[in-house]
């Protein structure tokens, strides 16, 4: 569930561990909604944020509500930096585990 996802990145937080969540928009969600998220992502001890947007793989999957523009990416990254968030990357080909040492700091992945 939502929460337990919360307790379980606020467990890792707690004990040391340099935490990263990410997720996708244009399911639906509000910007209130996204907000709230970051929100309650920043309060669990997440310091790394990776957000992107959702594309349906094939017809059987849920479709896409939205697509956001580049400018509504660099609006969020924005936002979430301005939340304290240590290292944000947003955009529409964004995924979780993409480049991902370059996400933590770790160095380059390559491309």
């Amino acid at each position: 569930s939502y929460t337990d996802s919360l307790k379980l990145l606020r467990f890792a937080a707690e004990n040391g561990m340099k935490v990263k969540s990410g997720m996708m928009v244009g399911l639906g969600e509000s910007r209130e909604e996204l907000e709230a998220t970051l929100d309650d992502l920043k309060a669990a001890g997440v310091s790394i944020i990776t957000i992107g947007q959702y594309l349906q793989s094939d017809r059987n999957n849920v479709p896409v509500s939205r697509f956001y523009t580049p400018e509504e990416f660099d609006e969020i990254r924005e936002q979430a930096e301005a939340k304290g968030f240590e290292r944000v990357v947003a955009g529409p080909m964004v995924r979780s585990s993409w480049h991902a040492a370059e996400v933590s700091g770790a160095g380059s992945c390559g491309s």
